[in-house]
């Protein structure tokens, strides 16, 4: 699956940090892949970590595009 970081609808809450450690965030607050501060999709396999992450961020800031 496709994951699809929006950085511009990111509230800084620290739950997709809380579910998975394929999140990070930038000095502000805002998410980003743990080990890439740049990228913003990444093509990864279906974990249910992962999953929990995007279901539950609250502003939607993770987005799963099944590829």
């Amino acid at each position: 699956m496709k994951v699809t970081l929006i950085p511009e609808r990111c509230i800084a809450c620290g739950l997709c940090q809380t579910y998975s450690e394929l999140f990070d965030y930038h000095d502000n607050g805002i998410v980003r892949f743990y080990d890439d501060p740049v990228e913003l999709q990444r093509e990864i396999a279906e974990t249910s970590d992962v999953l929990e992450a995007i279901k539950n961020c609250p502003t939607r800031a993770l987005l799963k595009d099944p590829s």
